[in-house]
């Protein structure tokens, strides 16, 4: 489907990607200037700011609220939106940026982000929802949460390295947690090294732990990897950026409407943000965000 984008707003993080935000906002404006729009360029000091802005734009009839930043940046403006007629626009500046890639948007080409933009084309997906939060890549509940939160104490190396290094340094210590899984009703518990919740088929910068994971499917993918040694870990790691991962004895895959997961002592994560303490609920919520693509 194609469109006008009517009102638009452009929310931005400007300290994105090292500074990448304030760059492809830049860029967004310009590109915008000459197909003679004039968004609403607004910026948050902070998360809890910029997710005021994000529902006041909602609040105010903007016709596309438009994200200059990650996905932390999307999930923020995805709190506003989902389900409301507001569509959201995305000019990638982050480290990971996944949900750009489902969409096949430039990431690297703010101006040519914008282009995509302006051509008005439309995609109605799906949303995951736990109580009243929304997440839209991959919900991270073990081993991949403990490295996440580890990842986010760490202030060197920047991007994907800092994932690596802290996967490496929680392989120390990590063991396989017990999990209680209520899947569309039907209850399994189990061991595992890690339990992710997929809307869509990948977090982190393209690592592809729930792959095949469609976004307009009305449906969760829920991934579990089974206990294994930290060395075979270590080896399965790399195939999870091309989806390879699904070929392991240890890999079980679920497609539910539902799951609730609980484990003790995890703090889960989704879009790479904090999100909440196990046990937790998730939802599908389908048709909850249209995307310009």
């Amino acid at each position: 489907m194609t469109g006008s984008l009517g009102e638009i707003a452009l929310l931005t993080n400007p300290t994105s990607g090292k500074g990448r935000g304030a760059k492809a906002r830049d860029a967004a404006l310009e590109r915008f200037k000459e197909a003679g729009l004039t968004p609403r360029s607004l910026a948050g000091r902070d998360a809890d700011e910029a997710l005021d802005i994000a529902r006041q734009c909602v609040a105010d009839g903007f016709d596309t609220l438009v994200i200059a930043g990650g996905d932390g940046m999307v999930h923020i403006g995805v709190q506003a939106i989902a389900g409301t007629p507001t569509r959201l626009g995305i000019i990638p500046a982050g480290t990971g940026n996944d949900v750009a890639r489902y969409f096949d948007l430039p990431r690297k080409d703010p101006r040519a982000a914008t282009e995509r933009l302006l051509a008005g084309r439309t995609r109605t997906v799906d949303l995951a929802r736990s109580g009243s939060q929304y997440f839209t890549t991959v919900l991270c509940a073990g081993f991949d949460a403990v490295v996440n939160e580890r990842a986010n104490q760490m202030t060197w190396p920047k991007g994907q390295m800092r994932y690596n290094i802290a996967t490496l340094a929680e392989l120390r210590t990590f063991n396989p947690l017990p999990y209680t899984l209520e899947l569309d009703g039907e209850t399994l518990s189990l061991e595992a090294m890690m339990v992710s919740v997929g809307n869509g088929p990948s977090f982190g910068g393209g690592l592809r732990i729930t792959e095949g994971a469609v976004l307009d499917d009305g449906l969760l993918d829920v991934v579990i990897i089974k206990p294994m040694s930290k060395g075979a870990l270590v080896r399965t790691y790399p195939k999870l950026f091309k989806g390879t991962h699904t070929t392991h004895p240890a890999y079980q895959h679920h497609r539910v409407r539902s799951v609730t997961v609980a484990a003790p002592g995890i703090v889960s994560y989704a879009d790479g943000e904090r999100f909440g303490a196990l046990p937790l609920t998730v939802e599908c919520a389908p048709g909850a965000l249209t995307v310009l693509y």
